[in-house]
């Protein structure tokens, strides 16, 4: 597995690398360089006594209180404490992860003004896998992601809980056992780790990784739910959607035309009907708008990964100390509130596609998508499941970035609710993942009452896919497993892979 280096340019993929596979992080060298010269720097301020916030002053309101040389641990070693204040369930392991590698990222840039020692403990529990216990309740979104980056970082001091080898234990006690030794902290260093947009830039890389996916899997359910139902592909011709000039409905209608070329079930207008519903017909303008909207939350999340977010900012080159506000996290906040939209919308039209299938007087197929309506119930159900998961993704889908609480006694008058609008869009994504599953389902149930043979070359490989691991529905069962097996074929990357290998990658 490729290492990833610390102090150059890191990209969503080498997040998702040692967030999710595990791949090990070393600091380079020029960036050790970097850090052993702003650390020098704040060493020089606190020699001089400068006053100077957050390396020789309090924080916060407490900006004009003066710190001596001799209180200066106890100053980082109380910011800490004092602001590990998150409640909740904890945050799952690949989020910590991505937290702890973006944290040591814009440390490693060198305007930070961390001691390398604490740096390396920082890299050195990422590589060892000891996972601090981060609850994910907490964070306002500036000044950054206080609450749950200071119980990230207890463990540094041997404080807090974390997982080691799937234990959760005192974190002083993993850390003996992964063979590391806390840390004490010095001048700059608590306000250092704890003052940025880690978790909220955690939580949205790896949701826009699994979103991309979606996209593609939008357009694999949609395309078999058309072939289920004699969908008119002539709508999306590339004519049509070139008049639009919007690039992503274009890619999604390439998509959608590759997916059911050489298709026998598709139909010519007139035909069957003279045109198709919108859940049909405009496919292409509504997952290309959510495809325009998650590219540009790519876009966002991609500079975030590699931004400086702490504050104060050391500039050694030029001797200069900045206080500003990097840590407000409202780019991210507005991106993760546009990816919830984005995201829901996907899961809205699929669910109209869905009633579409289970609805004799729509689809010209057997109600509820089974032989013997009755004595069955066949797909009632798992309709009323995705439009309850619908509804849920309309109040989650609300935003988070238009609300804003003053904290600090109103030194910090105006916050970002960035981490609610990351939590909020990484649940509804994971409601849409089950929608779409529902629709796969639905979709190759339908098309067992058309012919499966007559699918094309994309949607044949879905259907085998799925009928690999989900039997079509002769009489009732029980559902809920089918959707579960369906939703991993989804969240692993299976379902794409099986449709790329036989008609080459979608866009």
């Amino acid at each position: 597995m490729q290492t990833v280096e610390l102090g150059g340019h890191l990209t969503l993929d080498h997040v998702v690398a040692v967030a999710r596979r595990g791949a090990p992080v070393v600091l380079g060298p020029q960036a050790r360089q970097a850090v052993e010269r702003a650390r020098a720097m704040v060493e020089e301020l606190v020699a001089a006594r400068r006053p100077v916030y957050g390396i020789t002053t309090g924080f916060g309101k407490f900006s004009d209180v003066f710190i001596s040389p001799d209180e200066t641990e106890t100053l980082q070693r109380n910011l800490i404490m004092s602001h590990a204040c998150g409640v909740g369930d904890p945050l799952e392991e690949a989020v910590v992860r991505a937290m702890m590698l973006l944290r040591a990222h814009a440390l490693s840039q060198g305007h930070s003004g961390i001691k390398p020692e604490t740096l390396d403990l920082l890299v050195g529990m990422l590589n060892a896998g000891v996972h601090p216990v981060v609850p994910e309740q907490g964070s306002l979104g500036a000044s950054g992601d206080l609450a749950p980056l200071s119980h990230m970082c207890l463990p540094l001091m041997g404080m807090g809980e974390a997982y080691y080898k799937g234990e959760r234990l005192p974190a002083a006690e993993a850390l003996q056992k992964a063979g590391l030794q806390p840390v004490h902290l010095s001048s700059k260093e608590g306000l250092a780790l704890i003052n940025g947009t880690q978790c909220m830039t955690g939580i949205g890389s790896l949701t826009i990784d699994t979103a991309l996916n979606l996209l593609k899997v939008a357009d694999i359910a949609s395309a078999l739910t058309g072939e289920a139902l004699g969908a008119i592909p002539a709508a999306w011709d590339p004519r049509i959607q070139a008049l639009r000039r919007q690039p992503g409905q274009v890619t999604a209608a390439e998509n959608m035309r590759r997916l059911v070329d050489r298709s026998r079930l598709t139909t010519a207008p007139g035909e069957i009907r003279t045109q198709d519903a919108y859940t049909l017909r405009c496919i292409p303008q509504v997952h290309g708008a959510s495809r325009q909207a998650l590219a540009h939350v790519a876009e966002v999340v991609g500079n975030e990964i590699n931004a400086v977010t702490d504050n104060p900012l050391l500039f050694p080159e030029d001797g200069d100390v900045i206080s500003g506000g990097n840590f407000h996290g409202q780019p991210v906040a507005l991106a993760m509130d546009y990816m919830a939209i984005a995201l829901a919308e996907l899961a809205d039209i699929s669910e109209r596609r869905i009633e579409r299938l289970v609805n004799p007087a729509l689809s010209g197929l057997p109600a509820f998508l089974t032989k013997h309506g009755g004595l069955n119930s066949g797909f009632m159900i798992p309709q009323y499941t995705a439009a309850s998961l619908v509804s849920e993704n309309k109040v989650l889908a609300h935003p988070a970035s238009v609300d804003s609480i003053p904290s600090s006694a109103n030194q910090e008058d105006h916050v970002s609710m960035g981490t609610t609008g990351a939590r909020k869009a990484r649940k509804i994504m994971a409601n849409v993942i089950r929608v779409l599953a529902i629709e796969l389902m639905c979709a190759a149930q339908g098309c067992e009452f058309v012919g499966p043979d007559g699918l094309g070359a994309g949607t044949a490989a879905a259907y085998k896919a799925i009928r690999q691991r989900v039997p079509a529905l002769q009489e009732d069962r029980i559902l809920y497993p089918d959707i579960e097996v369906c939703a991993d074929l989804i969240r692993s990357g299976e379902l794409v892979k099986a449709v790329e290998a036989a008609i080459g990658p979608l866009a």
